[in-house]
């Protein structure tokens, strides 16, 4: 049985299947040609190059068989030779291809069957194609699906245009979906994958809590207002940090809407998530006061360095604070990016006491001094020895029942106390095998000397093949907490700066780089000239 169709039917199929899998016209013609050029090659031979071609506009149908010119024919099926070719064409040459027109061919059973399998495979392919482009576009944007199935607890989604999963772990926790619920969802991830595009949605990504409002808040799709940071506890509670770049627009009454009708549409799809919506502000210690409501604070202390704060807060509000297995402290954290150590105000009473006690007698062991003089120092805010030893002598004079000899006195003592700790240090340092040439890198003293020893690194090439982190330490987080990594330097207060210029110093010395390397380049001055 032959099968063949006319030139008005070949555009019409063409027209149908491009308009039910939303892929482009030509991509189905082309996958036609494909096809027609395969079986052609089942009535030619395999080793005959055919090209077919479909006129987009008429549906006309060519076969042509396609030569290579050489200089000497091996595959009579596929190559010409010079002279032949000439005889057709003067302008000729070895490497190039002449057509031979075929007649039009009759599909077999078996070929039409080949041929309908190449356009389903290149169909499959354009709509994989068409799919992952459209929905990698739309990554970060809100996507309504119909419940498809739900397998091991797994989502799947159906879009319309295509399927998509929701992962357990991105479902709000004690949701459950049946076939045929409607569900929104936030499009995280598209990834290509053997058996075609994968769509992977989430209901617990804090992003889709700022798309729901922006979807309620008007003011937040205009860009007025701007959400600044978001912290979940899916299906539990959450906080988000939102600012207003007109002054006249309260951000936080905003968001809440009148009665409360805009939040309460969030949390409506959010299955009753609690949200506090508090205001963004640059300052870091009045944002944690507002992040960690309804509980009061006392007070706040902040370590940069670190990204660490401690709060005080009253003793009966620090269950409050700190929330139901610790759930609000864990929030305001990760909406600030800051690790925050709550304390209650007898905590830091006792802890300060203890600070107190351990700085006094640290000044009484180093400077040989009673415990009335070492708590005065303590009292008037002294920490270290070094403090003592360098600071201005009035200062210390200045104390009440100090005069200038005794505040001598004490500073002579300071300086021999570091003098004699340096001679110690020293001595390790070398028992340790470090090079005196460290002392020359501006900053590194003989205590970091015997750290940097401990730590195996002993040589300026040593320390020139470090990285600040490696000296001052980092933060990473993980899991939605930041967990701090010491460095070598730790126990000093050594800044990252400062341990960055100790760094580019000591690959001066070693001639890993030179001056004319840390010379501005001259557009960069030019630059800077304009800028000024």
């Amino acid at each position: 049985m032959a099968v063949s169709a006319n030139r008005l039917e070949l555009l019409q199929i063409a027209d149908a299947v491009a308009r039910e899998k939303s892929i482009d016209r030509m991509v189905v013609i082309e996958a036609m040609q494909d096809a027609i050029e395969k079986a052609a090659k089942a009535r030619y031979g395999a080793e005959t190059e055919i090209k077919a071609e479909i006129n987009p506009r008429s549906g006309e149908l060519r076969l042509w068989r396609l030569l290579e010119i050489v200089g000497e024919v091996e595959e009579p099926g596929r190559q010409i030779d010079l002279k032949s070719a000439k005889a057709r064409n003067d302008a000729a040459r070895i490497g190039d291809f002449v057509t031979e027109p075929l007649p039009p061919i009759e599909f077999g059973r078996i070929a039409a069957q080949s041929a309908k399998q190449v356009i389903v495979q290149k169909v499959r392919d354009a709509e994989r194609e068409r799919m992952y482009d459209e929905y990698y576009n739309r990554i970060g944007e809100i996507v309504n699906g119909t419940v498809k199935r739900v397998e091991y607890g797994n989502v799947i989604v159906d879009l319309g245009r295509g399927e998509a999963i929701i992962r357990r772990d991105e479902l709000i926790p004690r949701e459950m979906y049946r076939y045929g619920d409607r569900v929104r969802a936030y499009v995280y991830d598209v990834r290509r994958e053997q058996r075609g595009p994968q769509i992977f949605l989430s209901r617990t990504h804090p992003q889709f809590m700022a798309k729901l409002f922006m979807q309620e808040v008007p003011e937040i799709y205009d860009g007025i207002i701007t959400i600044r940071s978001i912290a979940r506890d899916p299906g539990s509670r959450a906080k988000i940090a939102v600012t207003s770049s007109d002054s006249s627009i309260d951000p936080v009454g905003a968001c809440v809407g009148m009665r409360g009708s805009r939040v309460q549409a969030v949390v409506g799809e959010l299955q009753g998530e609690k949200i506090d919506i508090i205001p963004w502000t640059d300052n870091i210690a009045d944002l944690v006061v507002s992040a960690l409501q309804p509980a009061d604070v006392a007070k706040v202390v902040l370590d940069e360095q670190a990204e660490r704060i401690e709060v005080v807060v009253p003793d009966e509000q620090l269950s409050l604070a700190i929330g139901r297995r610790g759930q609000n402290v864990r929030l305001a954290s990760q909406l600030i990016g800051w690790d925050i150590d709550i304390l209650t105000e007898q905590e830091e009473s006792e802890r300060r006491q203890k600070e107190f006690t351990e700085r006094s007698a640290l000044f009484m062991d180093a400077l040989d001094v009673d415990e009335m003089v070492a708590q005065l120092l303590a009292s008037e805010g002294f920490s270290s020895i070094e403090e003592l030893a360098y600071i201005e002598l009035g200062e210390i004079a200045s104390i009440q029942g100090f005069d200038e000899e005794t505040a001598g006195e004490i500073q002579n003592r300071a300086i021999e106390f570091l003098a004699a700790q340096d001679r110690a240090f020293d001595e390790e340092r070398v028992a340790l095998g470090v090079s005196d040439d460290l002392y020359e890198i501006p900053g590194l003293t003989a205590a970091m000397l015997v750290a940097l020893g401990k730590d195996d690194i002993k040589t300026v090439e040593d320390f020139a093949g470090c990285a600040a982190d490696d000296l001052v330490g980092w933060t990473e987080r993980k899991d939605g907490e930041l967990k701090r990594f010491d460095g070598t330097l730790k126990d000093f207060p050594v800044s990252r700066e400062e341990a960055e210029e100790m760094v580019l110093q000591a690959r001066l010395k070693a001639g890993w780089i030179s001056e004319a390397d840390l010379a501005p380049a001259e557009d960069e001055i030019i630059d800077e000239e304009q800028a000024v």
